[in-house]
């Protein structure tokens, strides 16, 4: 690491050098961000998960342009070119950016027309006319002639003088730089239609003629025109005024108004068009396509953190039911645990005996394994399901609650599902997912991709390698800021636990399974090839639960042990009657303990834990009921207000499940009666909402959905359901306004498909 990047990087996020320096060691070391931001404050100076991560990945951008630059002086070196202020000025880009401009115009090139005019012998040609003295290009060129060369004319000595200038205009440095201003400042992303793809392009209808200023545009209109593009119904470009661009040029090149000077215009008029425009359009394409996947992605993961922190149940007996009104209803029974004690399946739609028997089934399973709760996947059938069973009056203490299946057909298929029960049918490993995601919605989260989640953003449009990482990040995050039982937790879930991994994480449970459960946190470092290192990462993150020392079963770190022992000492008191009895822990100055490696802020982490050790972060479970005789879209009118589950956030809005099997927008227009930036400032995923219907397209199966006071108008300068009207002047206006409560088509159709 160089010691530079520690200064800019603590200026660049407002923080303190040694902070940056600490942390960075830290994660040099192997630490990994959950480990640091809990364990590690007195080394850090308290940072938190978000800033430690920032400063993992500005590190990370900062040695890839260190790599880079040692590339581009060790090639210009290797071709005698790197002269010391050529190499000072490689050492002072602070962005690739601005290193790639300085390596331009020494970068190894294939054949141009500028380097086949210079083949020809027109460079002197080509400086003499760039110095716009008095002199007279057609007679000048005329010395130039060489037949045996291609150049048999004055004009011909010209054009290649021409294609000279504009590469060197192209490769200006300064030039770039306000190019690159104006661009910034001004451009615009323009769409058209291709001509013949009106009908097969319907998607993207609102970008059949559409500009805005690419500064402006939102990520999800990049994306969505950008996929237009690439399926080919979109043209795509991104430009700016000509007349300013060449004045860029011209400025910085033309020096007079004489011969020589008109032909430096021609020149340039080229360059642009040739040359500079495009390699713009190709930058600003790029960039944009980076800041909208940036954004795109923290939508994702904003979405997965929500979902996956949602409120569980808990261990409770559950009948889980993934409906199937045709091939039937698939039972699973689940202990506290998890485990599956039986399985069955049930119709009802066949006859009316088949639905009677099929209520005899789930009434004996409910009595004879006392079932606490019974779990009903959310997909076809689901509502039927629902009612069917509550028709049933089973007993008042048992719950009834809708669960979603996104991703659980994803899981049933999977390596992992096959693993744990290789005898039985696809259906029933979803009920069994749909069971356990209701008891604990981040342990069976864990096991599905991500992106098979369905809360994400033109997904598979954005860059699949940040995506992943990001999403890691949140997973890894997520299960750390829970814990994770050991003796009851899966594979998968302990493969996110801090210092493990997938080969650690299988070995502890192959461990478990032959030594049976682990009765202490020290008897975690006799699992095969868990070293020290992988133990201190981890012993904080994992829980066991009834050890005999109580710490083992709350966030407390066994290095800290020592610190418990002696203030429960001191008290002339256990460490269990520390966790009991807050006369106790109310007597402890945490000052008196206060080291160099144990200081406040994790004694206050420590005093917190004795309160409520091995507490769970997440919310209490609230079920939402949707509204009874409301099972299909067709049953819903406008005006009816209903309960929903915020089911994904978007740029424009969010999506709301009320029951119908088809989830409603409510446009960022219609989610507060105050405006709106961002939807993530009023809802999140598995939010429980109360929503009014505006309207309902049976045809195209659209619900429009409002969380506004009735008869509210939009607030000021936001839209009620198509895209902005385009930046005034910049070309034909954007498509007229939707009525109000319609749909936000484009972005509604082209989010529908990102998330299958």
């Amino acid at each position: 690491m160089e010691q530079r990047h520690f200064l800019k990087i603590a200026e660049e996020l407002n923080l303190k050098e040694a902070q940056v320096r600490a942390a960075a060691g830290l994660l040099e070391e192997g630490a990994t961000v959950p480990f640091i931001a809990r364990y590690r404050k007195e080394v850090t100076g308290s940072l938190d998960e978000v800033a430690i991560t920032a400063v993992r990945d500005r590190l990370k951008q900062l040695q890839e342009l260190s790599a880079r630059r040692e590339a581009v002086l060790g090639s210009l070196a290797e071709r005698n070119l790197l002269t010391p202020e050529l190499e000072k000025k490689v050492r002072a880009a602070e962005t690739l950016t601005v290193l790639e401009d300085v390596y331009l115009p020494f970068r190894p090139k294939r054949r141009t027309k500028a380097s086949v005019a210079k083949e020809k012998g027109l460079e002197s040609l080509a400086l003499l006319i760039l110095e716009q003295g008095e002199v007279d290009p057609q007679a000048e060129a005329g010395k130039y002639l060489d037949p045996e060369k291609g150049v048999e004319t004055a004009e011909e000595a010209l054009a290649g003088a021409r294609d000279i200038i504009a590469e060197l205009a192209s490769e200006e440095q300064a030039v770039r730089e306000r190019m690159r201003g104006l661009y910034q400042s001004e451009g615009l992303m323009a769409s058209r239609v291709v001509k013949g793809h009106e009908e097969a392009g319907a998607n993207f209808r609102d970008y059949f003629d559409w500009e805005e200023l690419l500064a402006k545009a939102p990520s999800h209109r990049i994306l969505a025109m950008r996929r237009g593009a690439q399926e080919g119904h979109l043209s795509l470009r991104i430009k700016v005024e000509e007349e300013k661009a060449l004045g860029i040029l011209e400025r910085a090149f033309v020096k007079t108004d004489n011969s020589a000077a008109e032909q430096v215009r021609l020149a340039l008029a080229d360059s642009f068009k040739r040359l500079l425009g495009p390699a713009m359009e190709v930058e600003f394409r790029m960039a944009s396509k980076k800041r909208a996947d940036a954004e795109a992605i923290a939508v994702f993961a904003d979405n997965l953190r929500n979902l996956l922190l949602a409120s569980p149940l808990g261990r409770k007996r559950i009948l889980a039911v993934d409906p199937g009104l045709r091939t039937g209803c698939k039972l699973a029974v689940l202990d506290r645990q998890g485990k599956l004690l039986t399985y069955d399946t049930v119709y009802l739609v066949k006859s009316e005996g088949a639905k009677e028997a099929a209520g005899r089934i789930i009434k004996a399973l409910v009595e004879q394994h006392r079932v606490e709760a019974v779990a009903v996947g959310n997909g076809t059938g689901g509502r039927e399901t629902e009612s069917f069973i509550r028709s049933l009056g089973l007993p008042g203490q048992v719950s009834l609650i809708m669960v979603s299946e996104s991703g659980a057909s994803v899981y049933s298929a999977s390596e992992s599902a096959r693993e744990e029960f290789p005898d039985l049918d696809v259906s029933v490993r979803g009920a069994v997912s749909i069971g356990r995601r209701l008891a604990d919605p981040l342990a069976e989260l864990v096991k599905i991709d991500p992106k098979s989640i369905g809360v994400g953003q033109y997904q598979h449009d954005v860059d699949q390698r940040a995506l992943k990482g990001s999403l890691d990040d949140v997973v890894v995050s997520c299960v750390n800021a829970v814990g994770v039982e050991v003796n009851t937790a899966s594979r998968e879930l302990l493969t996110y636990v801090s210092g493990l991994g997938p080969t650690l994480a299988a070995n502890i449970v192959t461990h478990r399974n032959q030594e049976g459960p682990f009765a202490s946190r020290r008897e975690i470092t006799r699992v095969p090839r868990l070293g020290p290192k992988a133990f201190e990462q981890a012993a904080g993150f994992l829980r066991i639960s009834g050890a005999e020392n109580p710490l083992d079963g709350s966030a407390v770190h066994p290095e800290s042990y020592p610190v418990v022992q002696a203030m429960a000492a001191d008290l002339k008191a256990t460490v269990r009657d520390l966790m009991t009895d807050p006369g106790l822990r109310a007597k402890i100055d945490p000052q008196k303990y206060a080291t160099d490696k144990v200081g406040l802020p994790t004694l206050t982490d420590i005093l917190e834990e004795l309160a409520k050790p091995g507490r769970d972060p997440r919310e209490k479970f609230e079920a939402v009921s949707f509204a009874e005789g409301i099972e299909e879209i067709k049953d819903l009118k406008p005006g009816m207000v209903l309960n929903g589950v915020v089911t994904n956030v978007a740029a424009f809005g969010a999506f709301v499940d009320v029951g119908v099997h088809q989830d409603g927008l409510v446009h960022i227009s219609q989610l507060a009666d105050r405006f709106v930036k961002h939807p993530s400032e009023v809802v999140k995923v598995q939010q429980k909402v109360k929503v009014r219907v505006l309207a309902v397209d049976l045809e195209r199966n659209r619900i429009s959905l409002s969380m506004r006071t009735e008869k509210e108008r939009p607030p000021s300068g936001q839209g009620r359901g198509g895209p902005p009207s385009p930046r005034a002047g910049a070309g034909k206006p954007g498509p007229p306004p939707k009525p109000k409560g319609g749909f936000n088509d484009a972005l509604a159709r082209a989010l529908k498909k990102s998330v299958k």
